[in-house]
């Protein structure tokens, strides 16, 4: 059977299909999107493949028709008509210091101009964009698509320096509400980002976003199901354990019954052919590890969270709700959902064995800082379960307790001392990958 090249960090569309290698095919969702619609928001969790799925719209919207043969939308698209394309993306950029965010977008925006001929003519970024936009429409005669890929980066990166991260929130904002203002100028526009913020912080002045996070229609647009692995990766599969790949890596869900599979995680299994927390590993979660902290969340409620459709919302600079957070990172998904009187809520819970072992093993860290005698531990705890030690187990706990330095407890945000002894014992065997029942 033919293998093709793992796309591992190759985000560009032409070179994935100019140059072998594999390609799952999301064209039909995108093609539902440009029928349905024109302004869209999507948020995934990181490495989640949205970087490609916005050059795959790009190269479509500008009529490369080469790159789509054999794909669901050749077939139905018009490749007599091309549009210019905007793109911009936050993935990289110095973001913390107070002429990051103005360097960055002047910077791209100074390529758009040269490379399209425009005389720059306004000082704000905001007016410039909308020259930029405007001016392609009309050089063109076709309207312009805007796609902005990592559009919340900016603010992530400055959550820890709150007046920056304001200042980069309300800077982004103008930026955003040229979208509104440019409508007769734009055929299409989609962001993608980790986060999702608030309607009011954010985009305040961009009503006219259609926000498909949750619509149960695009749970797939990233990231691969069942099917798709069959379909795309055969070749890649033999040898593989399906049901021990699943429980690693599968369990992503945006209220669809089928769940969807990390991609990143995926193509790395297939390279080294061994199982790891590849994802997790290319992000530590300071900031997710401090917020919970600060909000005193036990880490044995983690899995069975309840949330609101308001809830999950609920992010801002000034306030994060921990649930938001964590669905939006990646770090727990949706397993079921319920209307109770008109309100949508959603349980919440681990998507997968790497997420949770690899959270709890975070958590540990930030409970128990004497890294020694947390990792002695928990070499010791395994043999004494496949014992059925459990005086053992009880005087290893017993043991650790009591080397936890007073002043590190007391210093301790976790609501009580219950709580974080609690949490302690629970992130323990969780972080070992052992299935627990609280």
């Amino acid at each position: 059977m033919m293998r093709a090249k793992l796309p591992i960090g190759v985000q560009s569309f032409p070179r994935i299909r100019e140059d072998g290698f594999y390609y799952v095919d999301k064209t039909a969702h995108i093609s539902e999107l440009v029928g349905r619609g024109k302004h869209y928001f999507l948020s995934r969790p990181r490495r989640f493949g949205k970087s490609l799925l916005l050059d795959t719209i790009k190269a479509l919207f500008e009529g490369a028709e080469h790159l789509f043969a054999g794909l669901a939308i050749h077939s139905e698209w018009d490749w007599s008509v091309a549009h210019p394309t905007v793109r911009m993306s936050f993935a990289s950029g110095e973001f913390r210091s107070a002429h990051g965010l103005t360097d960055a977008i002047s910077d791209q925006l100074l390529g758009l101009e040269e490379i399209a001929g425009i005389a720059a003519k306004h000082v704000t970024l905001g007016a410039r964009l909308r020259h930029v936009i405007g001016e392609l429409h009309r050089q063109s005669g076709s309207r312009v698509v805007l796609l902005v890929d990592e559009y919340d980066k900016p603010i992530l990166d400055a959550l820890d320096l709150s007046s920056q991260a304001r200042a980069n929130r309300d800077m982004l904002r103008s930026m955003y509400s040229v979208i509104k203002d440019c409508d007769e100028d734009l055929e299409f526009s989609f962001l993608t980002g980790v986060s999702k913020f608030s309607k009011v912080s954010l985009f305040s002045g961009v009503n006219n976003l259609n926000d498909i996070t949750l619509d149960p229609r695009y749970a797939a647009i990233c990231g691969y199901t069942e099917a798709e692995l069959d379909s795309v990766f055969r070749a890649e599969l033999e040898g593989i354990d399906r049901a021990l790949m699943r429980s690693w890596y599968n369990g992503y869900g945006w209220r669809s019954e089928e769940k969807v599979y990390n991609p990143f995680d995926v193509l790395l299994l297939f390279e080294r052919r061994e199982f790891g927390a590849w994802w997790f590993e290319t992000g530590t979660p300071n900031f997710l590890i401090d917020t919970l902290a600060s909000h005193r969340v036990p880490s044995l409620t983690l899995d069975g969270m309840i949330a609101s459709d308001a809830l999950l919302s609920a992010f801002d600079v000034d306030e994060i709700a921990p649930e938001a957070l964590l669905f939006q990172t990646g770090y727990l998904t949706i397993t079921g959902e319920s209307d109770q009187a008109g309100t949508r809520f959603y349980e919440l819970g681990y998507p997968n064995r790497e997420v949770r072992k690899g959270l709890n093993e975070s958590l540990l860290g930030w409970l128990v800082q004497n890294q020694s005698r947390r990792e002695s531990n928990r070499a010791q705890l395994v043999p004494l379960l496949l014992r059925a030690d459990f005086p053992g187990l009880e005087n290893l706990f017993r043991a650790f307790f009591a080397s936890i330095p007073s002043e590190w407890l007391g210093s301790n945000t976790i609501a009580n001392y219950e709580g974080y002894y609690a949490s302690v014992f629970y992130s323990y065997f969780a972080s070992l990958d052992l299935d627990i029942t609280v």
